[in-house]
């Protein structure tokens, strides 16, 4: 029988215990799973870095992939801790919005809210649910996979979404969404969203901190070294960034920063 997989996206950071704190609770559990790092480098408390990233993330995994997601900065307070049954996944963790992006879309969605402390380790901390709820939460749902014995069924799930861009006269006003480690910016422009830069002889400049962009080029390589490019990144948003360079440095802005497509 294939062992079951849980993944964990935290925002913890490596230097200290907490992320091994959870694995020795889940595999105390469970010793036969196979536990899997997506990443514990969400920015610190930042749930939209934390919804983008195991958004983008799970889609890849095999079904029945148990996902763990903490990035909580509400932890110990009223917000309820829920597992999320969605396309053929899981996820289990706060409900703050940081699974969003996980289940959108998806079809057959069932979710409920945590509540069966006996599957808690005790006692509960008041600031580490990711090792004293999730974390056992994760394993003995990878043990027995009966979702509804955690808790009440619930509908109203927080969510939030992507802001789209807006567009007024020739103008596309749009924002960066994250910074990835090579510095590379991730807007929220979509194909779709802006076909006329991606027509062939279209006409726009890009403007984006000191950077000025006139082509769309398919990768990395299409650019000198140290210019400002633009590109569909791999998760399907508008990229831009400096070849062999750092765009966040070089173009000095970060996310939020505001990015205008100037068209013709």
């Amino acid at each position: 029988m294939t062992r079951p997989i849980i993944t964990l996206t935290t925002d913890y950071g490596t230097s200290d215990h907490l992320a091994a704190a959870m694995k020795g609770v889940i595999l105390n559990i469970h010793p036969e799973v196979n536990i899997v790092d997506i990443t514990h480098d969400v920015l610190p408390h930042d749930i939209l870095d934390g919804a983008l990233t195991v958004g983008h993330a799970s889609k890849f995994f095999p079904p029945r992939t148990i996902h763990v997601v903490v990035v909580d900065p509400g932890v110990g307070t009223q917000r309820r801790p829920v597992l999320v049954a969605a396309g053929q996944q899981y996820f289990v963790g706060p409900d703050n919005g940081v699974l969003s992006f996980a289940y959108a879309g998806a079809e057959d969605l069932h979710a409920w809210h945590i509540t069966a402390e006996h599957y808690f380790l005790h006692p509960v901390s008041n600031t580490f649910h990711g090792r004293d709820i999730f974390a056992p939460v994760a394993g003995w749902l990878s043990k027995t996979w009966q979702s509804s014995s955690f808790g009440e069924p619930i509908t109203d799930l927080v969510r939030f979404a992507i802001p789209k861009p807006k567009t007024s006269g020739n103008i596309l006003k749009a924002a960066v969404l994250r910074t990835d480690r090579f510095g590379n910016l991730m807007t929220n422009i979509t194909p779709e969203d802006a076909p006329a830069i991606f027509a062939a002889g279209g006409r726009f400049t890009i403007r984006v901190g000191s950077g000025q962009i006139n082509k769309i080029v398919q990768t990395f390589g299409q650019g000198a070294a140290g210019e400002a490019i633009a590109f569909v990144g791999s998760s399907g948003y508008l990229e831009i960034a400096v070849n062999k360079g750092n765009a966040a440095k070089t173009l000095g802005v970060g996310r939020g920063a505001e990015v205008t497509v100037e068209f013709g």
